[in-house]
């Protein structure tokens, strides 16, 4: 396993100062947004469309301070239904995969994307649980009107660009977020899905990372996030852990994104990694920075120095 950074945390650093920072730090490999919710400030495709030389440049700079690209960041909704949203979405997860070829970048992290709950909707609709009717209606026409033919049609476009594999981080709000809907949607598409596993976003509804793990196992964990949550339990056993308070509203929150190894603790983590070995899984260990306890470089200096003892 390589330990690696996901870049957007060190936007207030142009890309060769990231590079240069997370070397001396004993980073292998990083993970750039390339578009959608993560941005392109290190890395807009368009810009090397333009000037295929840049390309070039991209690599000698890798090669210089010995850093490898593990995947390509295009987190977005491109089955929003807000037309002009999801056009923007895709349009950029389709300049992701060109970068890609581009550069040899054989992996691009994304979300599955949600759609509203009918044709007329302008938002969208994240359905968990199926009564009234109206709701399992909603699912029926997210996956088979929408999402699966939305994605059917986008994996020969990433096939053609050499993109072997689309990395979907189950996520909530999305219509894969945990494991089985993961396999759902590869089974309807095809094996070019896979997982980038975010434990974070399974703590919390309940999933235990190492049996999410085991039940993927290597042919489907594509990439991997280490970031990590901090339940509060009075808070989790007052209101549950469906939570809509906002992240910054620290002390009422019923749980917390937190640097890894602050929230779940070492033996889970430990545990983590295991299950990882166990598997055979040998790619990237991609650090995301969302702790709002931490300034960005501080929770990154602590999850680098905690992940060198895992690995």
């Amino acid at each position: 396993m390589k330990l690696g950074v996901m870049t957007p945390v060190l936007y207030s650093m142009d890309l060769e100062s990231a590079l240069k920072y997370l070397s001396t730090l004993g980073v292998q490999t990083v993970e750039i947004g390339t578009g959608g919710y993560p941005k392109n400030l290190h890395l807009n495709p368009k810009d090397y469309f333009a000037n295929p030389a840049k390309a070039r440049e991209l690599k000698s700079l890798l090669a210089k301070y010995n850093m490898k690209i593990s995947a390509f960041s295009c987190h977005g909704n491109p089955v929003h239904p807000n037309k002009i949203l999801a056009r923007q979405f895709h349009d950029e997860f389709i300049d992701t995969l060109k970068i890609a070829q581009m550069l040899g970048v054989d992996t691009v992290v994304t979300f599955s994307g949600c759609p509203g709950g009918c044709p007329a909707a302008t938002t969208p609709n994240w359905v968990t649980y199926t009564r009234p009717a109206e709701f399992a209606q909603i699912l029926e026409y997210q996956w088979n009107d929408v999402l699966i033919p939305y994605w059917s049609e986008t994996v020969p476009k990433a096939k053609k660009h050499g993109v072997s594999k689309i990395a979907i981080e189950p996520h909530p709000g999305y219509c894969v977020y945990n494991p089985e809907t993961l396999i759902k949607l590869r089974d309807a598409v095809g094996d070019i899905i896979g997982a980038n596993f975010d434990p974070s976003h399974l703590f919390w509804q309940g999933i235990d990372p190492t049996v999410a793990i085991r039940y993927l196992g290597r042919s489907i964990i594509y990439h991997f996030h280490a970031k990590d949550i901090k339940i509060d339990r009075d808070n989790c056993e007052l209101h549950g852990v469906l939570d809509p308070k906002s992240h910054t509203d620290l002390q009422n929150r019923s749980w917390l994104f937190r640097t890894v190894g602050y929230g779940s603790g070492r033996e889970v983590w430990q545990e983590i990694f295991d299950a990882l070995r166990d598997i055979g899984y040998d790619g990237a260990i991609s650090i995301e920075h969302s702790d709002a306890l931490m300034e960005p470089l501080e929770g990154l200096e602590k999850a680098i120095a905690f992940l060198k003892e895992m690995l």
